[in-house]
């Protein structure tokens, strides 16, 4: 019988092409909803899988599971136990899309730095002289704190050496190099012209950046984040921003996305918003199909997958 690889939402040609060659079934589904995946993928052998949740409630919908792949590197929506538990593997894309990450945040710290948003918005509104009311800042000479000196926030501080800033950067796991030091989670928020957020979501990071980071910060320092929306208490950026305990925000991810239009955030001038777009260009997109179809292939080939994030018996 021929294994069923199933696909909630389509990818780049080049993965499809991994998995047909390898003579397995692609399925490419209708959506990302609960009932819709359990109905769809009820005979998958592997799925391939965003952002979703992807609960034990669903694996128990396909019986013949072996493999869930994460299109991208963060797999906080999957129930990593659950699966482990039911002998099925997972894994992720954590070599794809690092350098695409870092490059959306670099362009966002430029971004919020020069009110690129703001400047553009205000031609669009027939505004010419929006700009000599709000000068943008240099960002040489400024102090970069990276939060998260794993794969995605060195290459941060790789784009960054060119800018003539100072990157610090807090991770327990980091050694200091010749281009960036090494300090303590107080120094970042305390220092920092821009905190940028790149650490995993975990139990010890979830809404672990809240008023008390913001009031440490500087009035006129940025806060950028490209990891996950859950690393930030919502309501109380929302108030910093208001109250000017810091300058702004740009960020890419939210605790609830879709980001409803109702979110405060929304309506605020000091922040930009970017719908979870730090790795979503063409070819980073055709690279994570890539790495992702060729672990399921691996894997229902009999083989260890390459970038597994558990370990099965």
């Amino acid at each position: 019988m021929i294994k069923q690889v199933y696909l909630p939402d389509d990818v780049p040609s080049v993965g499809k092409k991994i998995l047909t060659e390898a003579g397995f079934e692609v399925v490419i589904g209708s959506g990302r909803e609960r009932q819709t995946m359990k109905q769809e993928g009820a005979q998958a052998s592997a799925v391939l899988i965003g952002t979703q949740t992807f609960d034990g409630d669903i694996m128990d919908s396909m019986p013949n599971l072996k493999v869930i792949a994460r299109n991208g590197v963060g797999y906080d929506a999957v129930d990593v136990d659950a699966a482990t538990k039911r002998g099925i593997y997972v894994v992720n894309t954590p070599k794809a899309l690092s350098g695409s990450v870092a490059e959306t945040a670099v362009s966002e710290l430029l971004a919020i730095s020069k009110n690129l948003y703001q400047n553009s918005a205000a031609i669009h509104d027939d505004n010419w002289n929006y700009r000599k009311a709000h000068p943008g800042r240099d960002v040489a000479g400024k102090t970069v704190g990276i939060l998260g000196f794993g794969r995605i926030g060195q290459q941060v501080a790789k784009k960054l050496s060119g800018f003539d800033v100072k990157i610090i950067a807090y991770d327990p796991f980091a050694k200091s190099t010749n281009s960036v030091e090494i300090v303590d989670r107080e120094t970042i928020f305390k220092t920092a012209d821009y905190v940028m957020v790149h650490l995993p979501a975990i139990p010890e990071t979830k809404h672990s950046i809240g008023s008390a980071e913001f009031k440490m910060m500087k009035n006129d320092a940025y806060l950028i984040n490209m990891a996950r929306g859950v690393i930030i208490v919502e309501s109380e950026l929302v108030t910093a921003l208001k109250n000017g305990d810091i300058a702004g925000a740009a960020l890419d991810v939210f605790e609830e996305e879709p980001l409803p239009v109702t979110n405060p955030l929304v309506g605020l001038d000091n922040v930009l918003l970017t719908p979870h777009i730090a790795s979503n260009t063409i070819e980073t997109k055709a690279q994570m199909a890539t790495d992702a179809t060729k672990d399921i292939v691996r894997v229902l080939q009999g083989k260890m997958p390459e970038a597994n994030v558990n370990q099965l018996n």
